[in-house]
């Protein structure tokens, strides 16, 4: 058991580490162009927004005893998966992808080239604002409940309710955040200014997460701790099926493919500096 608890320890915070270094490939990549051409807005926005709502539940699984007494009273007295280096790594990622947000609504600050793609799309923007929404709806609900007496947080409504509705808006987000920047390489036919080092951090992160997850688990002699943090499990697993999505765009679908060169911006270019650009892509 002592070996299989340094075993976790090790997965956790490396995964910190590769998931946490899957953001600066693109932020550099960006830098190095002085352009986000051949991506969109759409992955940053809704990645703050997740990360914040990760960060958020994950705190309040690791350090709120109201919140950790809920959760024993629902998952046969256990604590909650979630350890140290998830509230490391949540906490880097919303600052790194606010950064990185940054770099698409403030070009003109960064002395970036003009190219499309600057605004959130009309279903990025109705995601962000419906998982808001829903989680408000769930806080007037738990409010309702103890507006009407003592709870039981086995069965009735309570502040835990809350938690894991903010925890699912990182959820959704992972499944959608990807699919816009997906369909922009389709549409490219080309990878180009999408960093694959950050696809290939992300994968071993999302490996190495999931098995962190496993390992508590079986320490605990409950899977319970594997449907009581759902979105930790998904997050690693969810990832990884975007991932090879990517990895098969990149290296087997438009491999050596610079695209449609119908960027916005681009034409503004000398060929020398498009040449160079393709060079750093």
């Amino acid at each position: 058991m002592g070996f299989l608890t340094f075993v976790s320890g090790l997965f956790g915070w490396i995964y910190t580490f590769c998931w946490s270094a899957s953001f600066y490939p693109q932020l550099i990549l960006n830098l190095r162009r002085k352009s986000t051409s051949g991506t969109t807005v759409d992955f940053p926005f809704i990645n703050v927004i997740g990360f914040v709502a990760y960060l958020v539940s994950n705190a309040s699984l690791y350090y709120s005893p109201v919140i950790r007494s809920q959760y024993a009273a629902r998952h046969n007295n256990l604590d909650p998966t979630v350890q140290f280096n998830d509230i490391v790594f949540a906490l880097h990622a919303s600052v790194i992808s606010t950064v990185t947000l940054s770099q698409y609504l403030l070009r003109s600050s960064w002395g970036f080239a003009r190219s499309a793609g600057g605004r959130p799309s009309r279903i990025i923007v109705g995601v962000a604002l419906g998982s808001l929404l829903g989680v408000f709806g769930i806080f007037l609900v738990v409010v309702s409940a103890a507006a009407k007496g003592p709870v039981d947080p086995a069965m009735d409504w309570c502040e835990l309710d809350v938690i894991y509705a903010v925890s699912y808006v990182k959820l959704l987000i992972t499944l959608v955040k990807f699919t816009p920047q997906i369909l922009a390489n389709y549409s490219n036919q080309s990878t180009r200014g999408w960093s694959i080092w950050q696809v290939t951090l992300d994968f071993a992160g999302g490996v190495l997460s999931t098995g962190q997850q496993a390992i508590d688990s079986y320490l605990q002699h409950d899977w319970s701790g594997i449907t009581g943090n759902p979105v930790k499990f998904a997050l690693g697993n969810v990832s990884m099926v975007y991932d090879c999505i990517f990895l098969a765009q990149h290296y087997i679908l438009y491999r050596g493919s610079h695209g449609k060169d119908n960027f916005e911006g681009d034409a503004l270019l000398g060929d020398e500096e498009q040449q160079r650009r393709r060079r750093l892509d």
